[in-house]
């Protein structure tokens, strides 16, 4: 993938995990909002696909206040039809829409200022993908 935008930067410790990961990766800024957008992100089996772009909003200052929530494109579904709950608002960034997974940490797993990052928080994501497999029919 060529002509990767970088309108913003992120901390190099970020830049080196997504890189180690051999991710495609692109800073955007839309509506003055910025976007990471990690291209290839891995999905594991039970979805309709094994790979999308995973959006993350990212605050100015993330590093202490933390991510939240993750963005896919195109949408998942889980292939056994059980619903993905909490997926049902759809977020526009560059003309193409993007499922909202509002998934957040919690006070037993808090943002680390310090010791999390993009890194930990796309590990988070992976993790979120995984459970969601393992719930049964709500």
């Amino acid at each position: 993938m060529s002509d990767l935008q970088r309108d913003f930067e992120i901390i190099q410790e970020d830049k080196d995990y997504l890189n180690a990961r051999g991710f495609q990766w692109e800073t955007v800024m839309v509506n003055n909002q910025m976007w990471l957008i990690v291209h290839g992100f891995p999905v594991p089996e039970g979805y309709n696909t094994r790979v999308v772009d995973a959006a993350v909003m990212i605050p100015s200052d993330y590093e202490i206040c933390g991510l939240d929530m993750v963005y896919i494109k195109p949408a998942l579904h889980r292939t056994n039809g059980v619903r993905i709950g909490a997926t049902d608002y759809n977020e526009t960034i560059r003309g193409e829409l993007y499922q909202r997974w509002s998934r957040h940490r919690t006070s037993q797993n808090p943002w680390r200022a310090g010791l999390d990052n993009i890194g930990t928080h796309l590990d988070l994501v992976e993790e979120w993908l995984l459970r969601e497999l393992h719930k049964e029919i709500a």
